[in-house]
């Protein structure tokens, strides 16, 4: 029987449920705990092969629980190679499972049981069970090294299942047990398997071969199973290339070629786990048409709502081909609200290859109930959540008796959360970043994940799993942080001290003379091509550059090759193009860019929409005013316009090892477990730090206000060359280092100050804040991101205790192969007074002339 809270709780969790479901997984926002640690997974859906006693059943295997005798433990040692002992959790319902947790049995110091190694196998019906194995083919995970210490393994691929079995896996003979948590969403799709023909070979000139293949399928060849089509990946415009590091060209894509069918069409057939209301199918397609590659022609779909025939009547879509854009995009096929439980859909080939990456299903969820049948048209549909088990024996009376005091439950509820946590805290950021501050973005700031800060959010953010999306409200009281008004001395774009005298009094950051110490940005509104909402304008600048003109050259645009789309916003996309004979003739003679400039060179080009409104136009040229201003070493330049006829366009430098988070994690240590010396040499990582600081320097010394300064926004060229830059949070890969509240931002929270997150204040202190936690990411080689132990909202929770500074705040661990002085600067960054922050200016000349750093 249902508790008169739980009964509450399922009552809200049905009012909230819309009736379209959306049903496109984000792997980086379906993280969620489902149940094992919190209890909400009930004692008799968890099951083991066996138990040691009475004290270590299934039900103690909660992870950081200690209850019983502090986890599941099988009956007898377990043996190499003997895979019999598992521990089994049944959810009821399918869920998309992206991450993992094992623990050991600590006991309160008891016990030093652990499973130092462990296998994953699923089930959707119980019946077939399926090995995990990663996208390289190895199925075993490495486990817990001590008894109490928690352990997260990200599943890539992530599962998709109803059962999951937790494996122990040793090398000798030994005692184990086991504590375990699944972190996932529910699989709002229904969708159980699909049969396709194989994936083919494509051999490029040169003799490049693409594999595409279903390398993840779960299946039996090809049919019964799931994979990459269902993975939340969606495939880059280069098909050749992929979102994962080692693995093969075409990684992404399962493709076909024309030839190989009898009827120009490739058939695929979609089973789900009972009828339903479809609305639509959107499928992920490749349309490299200059390589033989393009979206489908045409879609015919089938439906069958049983075992038997499938119905005489098929749905037809024709397309109208892209031979302009060779962008990847979802292609959204409408199913007219068809009811079945299967569809056969025949994708009619348009040139020679045919490449999809991901297909996703809509489908009403008031339409269909618990047991799967058609609904009767006389009675109310029920609305059908997988999450929820009810014993429904008593539940008629139960929740009558509970109708008279919902509302008073609600308003209490409303009244705590209207006044408790959020209200002091993420919502004046929130506010703060997005209400007023339109800001100028000085590289590739866009993808279509990016936000508009005044109006609506981009098209696949509206597509996204609202479901599970954090939502906070805006405090009724909300006041504006205040502004402070100051001018700036004369100072010509570029020209900054270089001195680090010792006995100079120390330049405090963002300060000029009349200046208040870490004076926050006055900001001038700019929409922008994508409404990227990183670097704050002082308005004194602009005021300094309003009257001159653009300080660069206008570039020819046929001279420009397109070869890849970087990112996509409301106003523009991002490209990267090529360019023969390089930029000599368009670039300043003491400007030095990422290589040969007589060779071909790559660029990053941003362009505005023809149709953008005269807001959007007139903001872009402001932004291409002052980046042209901008010139500095370390800060990604601006090299030519193409403002003479639409669209506009501006370009930048492109560096050619990508940004430093992922350079970074590409180097091998020797060993994970000790400080050990990867291919790039602490003298390297000095020498990254300190151009990094250099940068900021440049920019405090103009009252700039990054607010997003991380590893990912730094730029690698030749030599270690580093461009601070800001399209991070445009990046798909990036997608889980920022918090979103559903309508309003995504913070890079656990790059945050505390004053930027309870206050809503981003002055150059918090961008020295940043820099601390930047600095740590650089010497942990970016294995790991901040406060990896801690939930979004713990780190929020953290940032509370800097607040109060009664020693309970939890800092950055030193990385083990970081000097103490390194460390000790981490820390100076991390100050609760900003006021005792050091400058940027300090930074920089402590990085440079330290010996022991």
């Amino acid at each position: 029987m249902l508790t008169p809270p739980q009964t509450l709780i399922a009552l809200l969790i049905l009012l909230a449920i819309p009736s379209a479901v959306k049903t496109q997984v984000n792997p980086a926002v379906c993280r969620y705990p489902l149940g094992m640690s919190g209890g909400h997974i009930p004692d008799e859906d968890i099951t083991a092969s066996s138990q040691w006693s009475e004290s270590t059943a299934a039900k103690y295997g909660r992870l950081g629980s200690e209850e019983g005798d502090g986890a599941w433990c099988p009956e007898i040692p377990v043996e190499p190679d003997d895979l019999k002992e598992f521990l089994e959790i049944d959810l009821h319902a399918l869920h998309f499972i992206t991450l993992v947790g094992t623990q050991g049995r600590h006991a309160g110091g008891h016990g030093n049981e652990f499973a130092p190694m462990y296998k994953i196998n699923y089930s959707r019906d119980g019946t077939r069970w399926i090995s995990w194995r990663n996208r390289h083919g190895k199925q075993v995970l490495d486990g817990n090294t001590n008894p109490y210490d928690i352990v997260l393994k990200d599943l890539e691929p992530p599962i998709i299942g109803r059962f999951i079995r937790f494996i122990p896996v040793t090398d000798h003979s030994t005692n184990v047990c086991l504590r375990v948590e699944l972190y996932g969403c529910v699989w709002l799709d229904g969708l159980v398997s699909y049969s396709a023909p194989a994936g083919q070979q494509l051999a490029l000139p040169g003799g490049t071969v693409i594999y595409l293949n279903d390398s993840i399928y779960d299946g039996y060849s090809m049919t019964e199973g799931l994979g990459q089509l269902t993975d939340g990946i969606s495939g880059l415009d280069d098909f050749s290339q992929t979102h994962e590091y080692h693995v093969w060209p075409g990684y992404d894509y399962v493709g076909w070629r024309n030839e190989s069918t009898t009827n120009g069409y490739v058939e695929i057939v979609f089973e789900f786990d009972r009828i339903r209301n479809f609305t639509t199918m959107k499928v992920h397609c490749n349309n490299m048409f200059a390589k033989g590659v393009k979206i489908f022609k045409e879609v015919q779909c089938h439906f069958r709502s049983d075992a038997n025939e499938w119905e005489p009547n098929a749905i037809s879509s024709v397309l109208v081909l892209d031979d302009v854009n060779p962008s990847a995009r979802f292609v959204t096929v409408p199913l007219l609200h068809h009811m079945a439980s299967a569809i056969k859909c025949q994708f009619y080939f348009a040139d020679t290859w045919m490449m999809f990456s991901e297909i996703t299903f809509q489908s009403d969820a008031a339409m269909y109930n618990n047991s799967g049948a058609l609904p009767d048209s006389s009675v109310t549909p029920t609305t059908y959540d997988p999450t929820l088990k009810v014993d429904d024996s008593n539940t008629r009376i139960l929740i009558g008796c509970l109708v008279a005091i919902i509302f008073i439950l609600v308003a209490i509820i409303v009244i705590i959360l209207w006044r408790q946590f959020w209200q002091k805290m993420l919502e004046k950021a929130s506010r703060r970043m997005l209400d007023d501050e339109m800001t100028v973005s000085l590289s590739l700031p866009s993808e279509s994940s990016m936000f508009n800060h005044n109006r609506s959010t981009s098209s696949s953010e509206r597509e996204s799993n609202s479901t599970y999306d954090r939502i906070f409200p805006l405090a009724a009281d909300y006041q504006e942080p205040s502004r402070l008004i100051r001018k700036l001395p004369e100072f010509t774009p570029g020209e900054q001290e270089t001195g680090c005298s010792a006995s100079a009094k120390p330049a405090q950051p963002g300060a000029a003379e009349g200046v208040p110490h870490y004076a926050e940005a006055d900001i001038v509104n700019l929409q922008g091509v994508t409404g990227s909402n990183t670097y704050s304008v002082p308005a004194i600048t602009m005021d300094l550059l309003s009257g001159k003109d653009v300080a660069v050259a206008e570039f020819p645009r046929k001279l420009l090759t397109f070869k890849e789309k970087l990112g996509e916003g409301q106003f523009g996309e991002v490209h990267l193009c090529e360019v023969e004979g390089g930029m000599e003739q368009f670039v300043e003679k003491d400007f030095v860019p990422d290589g040969n400039t007589s060779q071909p060179a790559l660029l990053a080009v941003k362009m505005l929409r023809a149709d953008a409104n005269k807001n959007a136009r007139n903001d872009f040229l402001k932004e291409i005013k002052i980046m042209s201003r901008l010139k500095d070493p370390n800060i990604i330049r601006l090299l030519a316009v193409c403002i003479t006829d639409d669209p506009l366009c501006m370009i930048t430098e492109y560096m050619e090892n990508g940004d430093l988070n992922q350079f970074l994690s590409r180097q091998e240590p020797q060993s994970s477990s000790e400080c050990s010396t990867p291919s790039v040499s602490y003298a390297n990582l000095k020498l990254i730090a300190t151009q990094i600081a250099s940068g900021m320097k440049y920019l405090s010394s103009l009252n700039f206000v990054h607010r997003d300064l991380a590893t990912r926004n730094c730029l690698v060229g030749k030599n270690y060359t580093i461009k601070i830059a800001d399209f991070g949070m445009s990046r798909n890969l990036y997608s889980g280092d920022y918090y979103r509240i559903q309508g309003r931002a995504v913070l890079p929270i656990r790059w945050m100050s505390w004053e930027s997150i309870l206050l809503g204040k981003f002055t150059t202190a918090s961008d020295v804040w940043a820099f601390g936690v930047t600095l740590w990411e650089t010497f942990t080689f970016c294995r790991e991101q901040p406060y990896s132990q801690l939930s979004d909202e713990q780190v929020i929770e953290n940032t509370g205790e800097f607040f109060r500074d009664q020693g309970r705040q939890t800092y950055l661990p030193q990385p083990p192969c970081c000097p103490d002085p390194v460390y000790k600067l981490m820390l100076s960054c991390w100050r609760r007074d900003t006021k005792n922050r050091p400058s940027f200016q300090e930074i920089h000349c402590l990085l440079q002339e330290a010996t022991t750093l």
